[in-house]
């Protein structure tokens, strides 16, 4: 079979369609953002066993591109990226962890985390970043000019462009918010010899400037408002659904900065769910910091206005967002899921990183604004105890261990640590020791 994909405006009064090899982020018309459409006519004529089975024969395979979850199911995906053009680490398939411990302090008796940190380069954003890269290479091999490819990232996106870059050869720049990202996110462009251009001024300050030179210059756009993006990451829905045995869970819930990754996970569960692979949606939450909580304050008034923020500095840095490019697409998946919208303040999300990390994880703070927003919602009644849950882990702990490091030697200004275990200085000494191990271990 023969399947294609393109780019069409979001405005249903325009619906203007483009090629995914068009230089393109918004709509030449009006002026909205664009999203990869399918001809979801061609590949409904495969029935749904057929996908399921096609699907689990590639699984975790080595066969290229196969060993990708993301190129796996490369016909939901971009069918339009040949073989040759595809940039990939074998992303995706990261575990799903059954939060066992941790469900049962918390009431829940089927809490799961999707572990997308356990990825290339610790985060989830390789999911998206492939496709991208792939794209990219398929239109200099078509003989278009691009002299690089560019970012605003508050240190993932910026992660993740780097090293797809350096795998294919392709020249990147990264424009970060200087002093506003985790030494190892800074790293991570520096060591794949990346241009990384350390600014005054916030996220939304870099993205704004990084969508000017783009548009002024042979250079192409690496941020989610760039909808290639979000084909890949919408692939953790469907690696969910394939991980429970083509079932649904009951809620997700995923942190929301610029909102790419909400719109995403919604894309996915509802295209699983049109090609009759899954039979029923999920409720779908978005988790914000209070400090960049825009979509929040829209939620709690029915969506009916959407005003921006002055994003406050928050433990998580890489959701202190507050003029999301993609809060249109969020909210129409919001909508469509019956979703929530929650936030979570510093003191909670951070005693939610000691809780969860107590019980065996190791989350980043992000992780932990949707663990308190979990937490907040058994609260409220609104999930129950034999909900099955699962919640987003959108980074690996270890880019943060300067947080981890203040939160359990008390230095985090205004929280109390509820969960620290510092370590204990002593002599090298026998009594000392047995001391120490008796105090703190019941035997």
């Amino acid at each position: 079979m023969n399947f294609k994909a393109w780019f069409q405006c979001i405005n249903p009064k325009c619906e203007s369609s483009y090629e995914l090899t068009d230089i393109i982020y918004r709509c030449a018309k009006c002026n909205e953002l664009l999203e990869v459409q399918h001809d979801m006519d061609q590949l409904k004529k495969r029935p749904a066993d057929e996908w399921k089975a096609l699907f689990d024969s590639r699984y975790r395979r080595n066969k290229w591109p196969y060993g990708s979850s993301v190129w796996a199911k490369r016909e939901l995906v971009c069918p339009n990226v040949t073989d040759e053009n595809i940039v990939s680490t074998y992303e995706g398939g990261s575990n799903l962890f059954w939060a066992e411990r941790l469900g049962h302090q918390l009431g829940l008796d089927d809490l799961w985390v999707k572990q997308c940190g356990m990825a290339h380069t610790g985060s989830f954003k390789d999911l998206g970043m492939t496709v991208l890269v792939s794209m990219v290479k398929q239109i200099i091999a078509g003989g278009r000019d691009i002299k690089a490819v560019a970012c605003a990232s508050t240190g993932d996106t910026s992660a993740a462009l780097a090293a797809y870059c350096a795998v294919a050869g392709i020249p990147a720049i990264v424009f970060l918010p200087k002093d506003k990202v985790s030494l190892t996110q800074l790293i991570q462009p520096i060591t794949h010899g990346v241009l990384t251009l350390s600014l005054d001024t916030d996220f939304d300050g870099c993205m704004k400037l990084v969508q000017e030179v783009c548009q002024k210059n042979d250079i192409y756009l690496a941020n989610s408002m760039n909808s290639l993006r979000i084909e890949g990451q919408k692939t953790i829905s469907f690696e969910i659904v394939q991980q429970f045995n083509w079932e649904v869970p009951d809620f997700v819930i995923v942190p929301g900065g610029n909102l790419g990754n909400v719109s995403a996970l919604g894309k996915g569960f509802q295209m699983f769910y049109d090609l009759g692979l899954i039979d029923k949606l999920p409720r779908l939450v978005c988790a914000q910091a209070a400090q960049a909580d825009p979509l929040y304050r829209s939620y709690i008034k029915g969506f009916k206005t959407f005003e921006s923020v002055q994003a406050k500095t928050t433990l998580a840095s890489a959701i202190q967002i507050g003029d999301p490019v993609s809060y249109k697409k969020a909210i129409r998946a919001l909508q469509a899921f019956d979703g929530i919208v929650e936030e979570a303040s510093e003191s909670e999300l951070a005693n939610a990183v000691g809780r969860a990390n107590k019980t065996g994880l190791l989350c980043c703070p992000h992780t932990g604004v949707a663990l308190a927003v979990l937490e907040k919602l058994i609260n409220q009644g609104k999930i129950k105890q034999k909900d099955r849950v699962v919640v987003i882990s959108t980074a690996n702990g270890l880019k943060f261990t300067d947080f981890l490091f203040k939160y359990h030697t008390d230095q985090l200004e205004g929280i109390k640590s509820e969960y620290a275990f510092s370590p204990v200085d002593l002599p090298a000494d026998y009594d000392d020791v047995k001391n120490a191990i008796f105090n703190k271990i019941k035997v």
